[in-house]
């Protein structure tokens, strides 16, 4: 498994709200995320917006490309575009840039 690690900022005033959208996932998303090869996903929330999301996948454009493809997620990116700064036009998902992975302890 390939470990992938992506930033990307929530605004200061949404992240109540973000939260709670995060608590309560739909389940078809989550479904989606799993047939698509996302594990271990996790995504960690600082208190000024910062968003460090990690996953685990064989193929992290092939798990991106799968997602592209489901009608949930372009549902989901819809709602949740309005939650970030800097997106430049983009989705979420296509906001989402690895991480160069410098160290790892087993």
């Amino acid at each position: 498994m390939k470990r992938v690690c992506f930033l990307l900022k929530v605004r200061a005033e949404r992240l109540d709200e973000y939260r709670e959208r995060h608590a309560a996932v739909w389940p078809e998303m989550l479904q989606a995320l799993s047939a698509t090869g996302w594990h271990n996903y996790s995504l960690f929330l600082r208190e000024d917006g910062l968003l460090v999301g990690y996953l685990e996948t064989e193929d992290f454009e092939a798990a991106l490309a799968g997602m592209e493809a489901t009608d949930i997620n372009a549902r989901w990116q819809t709602e949740m575009a309005p939650f970030f700064e800097s997106l430049d036009g983009a989705r979420p998902d296509e906001a989402m840039k690895p991480l160069t992975e410098v160290f790892h302890l087993d």
